[in-house]
């Protein structure tokens, strides 16, 4: 899972601003979803991702995994699966200790450790004031200590390694790998492929024109799971998805086609949540397919149960829908709409935020503010549909999608 990084960084999506060989490849050897979508900020997605769970069920702070949620590690580790997670991990204590509040959250999440990982190389496993870089000589702590010999190395770099020996050790037992990228996140940072990074002293220096370098080289590390993958011979027994947390970030202009579109991460528009997902399973998914079904965070869990057909008894209610069959090509039982409950306070840098409500389909979005619109129309949601001016199609479409926020009351 990418972070921050919407449909239109792709080419295989049409865009044209960053090189993707490696998943256009993925997504011409499988298949590619047009219509998922994310929560618009990390760890609100992240957290349903996890547990399959809208975040109105599970919700405590941003940057906490409630410390009594089931994850798809508990699940994949009960179906017998050796179970890996590296990259970022953000979900144990966020708050800085000045913060109104903080005391009561810090160090109230959950650590990889207990989250159903036997394995574990991540940033960010601590208080926020301690988590150092996730970049140049960055602060990983993995399998229970802190790694003394990153500096000169690049972050991703470590993790994709880790990821690869981690699948060469396993190889002949079943295995589930969590990548949660740091990339493409700010600071806009030099990667190893860029030529600041050949200066020690420039690895930190930020600018938004190493954006390209940072798309460029998650496609990188992408590219090197997949060939690991493929050397080992296990192609034709290994699912992967490609998905992303949310939107590019709002200083970002990225070309789609003969567009220009601007980032909405922290936005609950499309600019904001719509995001790239690719499966990829050789011999298994057909290529080249391209699904319109709708997808969301929460259906991950959902699909992995399915896939490795283990039973639910003993987890909380889950919200997510699979969505195993399409992706063998058959039709299953898709979405007909999408629920999000949208609010990342309390934490750190939030109170700019507040609570959003919505549930949409392929055209339509209702807040349950009874703001109405017609997506067709106004992708960037500038201009309510009114009222008074409702035709026949927008009045059923205000129905049904009012009858599933009434499904989903406030806790």
């Amino acid at each position: 899972m990418a972070d921050d990084l919407g449909y239109e960084g792709l080419g295989c999506y049409g865009g044209t601003s960053y090189l993707t060989p490696n998943l256009d490849r993925l997504a011409a050897g499988g298949m590619r979803f047009n219509h998922a979508y994310s929560t618009p900020l990390c760890s609100n997605t992240r957290i349903q991702l996890m547990t399959g769970r809208y975040a109105q069920r599970s919700w405590i702070a941003f940057g906490i995994l409630g410390p009594t949620e089931r994850t798809f590690g508990h699940l994949m580790q009960e179906a017998g699966y050796r179970t890996c997670i590296a990259g970022k991990w953000q979900l144990q204590s966020y708050d800085p200790p000045d913060y109104p509040g903080a005391e009561s959250r810090r160090g109230l999440g959950m650590h990889a450790k207990d989250a159903g990982f036997h394995s574990w190389s991540l940033w960010h496993t601590g208080h926020t004031e301690v988590k150092g870089s996730r970049y140049a000589n960055p602060v990983i702590h993995q399998d229970g200590l802190f790694r003394q010999d990153s500096a000169g190395r690049y972050g991703p770099d470590l993790w994709v390694d880790y990821l690869n020996n981690f699948m060469t050790e396993n190889k002949d037992q079943p295995f589930f790998v969590y990548y949660s990228m740091a990339l493409p996140h700010w600071p806009m940072v030099p990667t190893p492929d860029s030529p600041e990074w050949k200066n020690p002293d420039r690895r930190l220096e930020e600018d938004n024109r190493f954006f390209k370098d940072m798309v460029e080289y998650t496609d990188k590390c992408v590219g090197r799971v997949v060939d690991k993958i493929a050397e080992l011979g296990l192609s034709e027994n290994t699912l992967i998805l490609f998905y992303s947390d949310n939107g590019t970030n709002q200083k970002l202009e990225s070309r789609l086609g003969d567009r220009i579109i601007r980032g909405g991460k922290g936005l609950t528009t499309d600019a904001g949540t719509r995001v790239p997902l690719i499966g990829s399973w050789s011999g298994r998914i057909k290529p080249g397919e391209i699904n319109n079904d709708l997808i969301d965070s929460t259906d991950f869990f959902a699909t992995l149960a399915d896939l490795v057909k283990h039973p639910l008894k003993g987890y909380p209610e889950i919200d997510g829908r699979t969505f195993l069959p399409q992706l063998f090509g058959r039709k299953g039982k898709p979405r007909q709409h999408l629920f999000c409950h949208f609010d990342p306070r309390p934490g750190w840098d939030k109170d700019k935020f507040r609570l959003l409500r919505y549930a949409r389909d392929h055209r339509w979005k209702l807040y349950d503010d009874g703001r109405l619109f017609d997506l067709s129309r106004d992708v960037l949601e500038e201009h309510p549909v009114l009222l008074s001016s409702q035709n026949g199609t927008a009045v059923a479409a205000r129905g049904k999608l009012q009858t599933v926020l009434k499904q989903y009351p406030l806790p």
